[in-house]
């Protein structure tokens, strides 16, 4: 629509853009998993005794969680620790006969027979003491397995089975523990995202930041680092996955990230780059793409298309479409049309840049 003869240019807010320290960053859908996770199993078979823990609560490593019936057990034990006595027994007798033996092959009344069987006698129950004393290692091996402790710091889920019930090993899990501190995030890549993650950075993990977006919308106010990336690509979706390690302290009596917890992982470079920046409100789009108003030296305002970097709600990066120092149009803008006469002014708000950095938020 031209505009009517005699009527005024409308008046618009401009802001010249500039290049502004820009902190690349993108956004992926992320998992929360624990470093370390442990299914405890039955390793005897026995009448459950006791069940020592309380679900959903932390536990510490070493800590006793079931006790199983150890009678039985204690009186292998004790069979054993009788059965290496009574070898000792008969070793230090057998000693005493080769002994004699030995000292009658000396006179004339000695024979080497008799003197070969005292020895291989004494050999026999050697061979019979290291059998029986291992047998008594395995039985007491098998008594500590009656009282089951937890080999990791973590959180203890809910028991499957109750005191009064018989486990063994073909029970399956008897409950699981799940590690607290640090935690893993863990998110699917595309694979040209990776190759740019890894020109950004140069290769080194320790240029990227990672952030988490809790589920209620906060940022997590704790950062980590990238540690690993898988070493194949999914073939059905082009990706790769990510992991990176989390503090996660207790806070309030609690612990804001939890195994198994769906997440917003913000992946972001350490170190900010240049790059132009304009206000996202001055952005505009279309069927076409996007674009904004810039007004040139004659006060005209004329439509630029242009191609978006890194964005957030606030500022948007421009790759190309613009240069340092040009006029953008911030307010106004929907009276404007391309060749119409304004009277740029500055904008109703001040629209400066927070001090720092701009951060992209680009949602993968």
């Amino acid at each position: 629509m031209a505009q009517q003869p005699g009527a005024a240019p409308p008046a618009v807010g401009v802001i010249a853009a500039s290049r502004q320290p820009v902190t690349q960053s993108t956004e992926y859908i992320a998992r929360i998993q624990a470093t370390n996770r442990v299914n405890l199993v039955a390793r005897v078979s026995a009448y459950l005794d006791e069940v020592l823990f309380t679900e959903g609560t932390e536990v510490k490593k070493g800590d006793l969680l079931y006790r199983l019936e150890q009678g039985p057990f204690r009186a292998d034990v004790q069979a054993k620790e009788a059965l290496v006595a009574q070898f000792k027994a008969q070793l230090k007798n057998a000693q005493a006969v080769l002994d004699r033996t030995e000292q009658l092959l000396k006179t004339p009344a000695g024979q080497k027979a008799a003197y070969d069987a005292a020895s291989a006698a004494e050999q026999a129950l050697k061979a019979q003491i290291l059998g029986a004393e291992a047998q008594l290692q395995q039985s007491r091996i098998n008594l500590d397995y009656t009282e089951i402790k937890a080999p990791i710091d973590g959180k203890i889920g809910r028991t499957a089975v109750t005191a009064g019930n018989y486990v063994s090993n073909s029970t399956g899990t008897l409950v699981s523990i799940v590690s607290q501190d640090p935690m893993y995030v863990v998110f699917p890549v595309p694979t040209r995202t990776v190759m740019e993650l890894q020109r950004r950075s140069g290769g080194k993990s320790s240029a990227l930041v990672i952030r988490i977006r809790l589920p209620d919308g906060s940022l997590y106010d704790r950062t980590g680092r990238l540690d690993f990336v898988d070493n194949s690509v999914t073939g059905n979706t082009d990706t790769m996955l990510l992991r990176g390690a989390v503090p996660n302290p207790r806070q309030g009596g609690g612990r804001m990230l939890v195994d198994g917890q769906l997440v917003t992982a913000v992946l972001e470079d350490v170190e900010p780059t240049d790059a132009l920046a304009v206000p996202r409100a001055a952005v505009l789009a279309d069927q076409e793409g996007d674009y904004v108003f810039v007004v040139d030296k004659d006060n005209k305002a004329e439509k630029r298309r242009v191609k978006l970097g890194q964005s957030t709600p606030a500022f948007a990066s421009i790759i190309s479409g613009l240069k340092d120092g040009e006029s953008v149009i911030v307010d106004g803008i929907q009276r404007v049309r391309p060749g119409q006469t304004v009277s740029p002014g500055p904008p109703a708000a001040q629209v400066q840049p927070p001090p720092g950095t701009v951060t992209g938020g680009a949602r993968q």
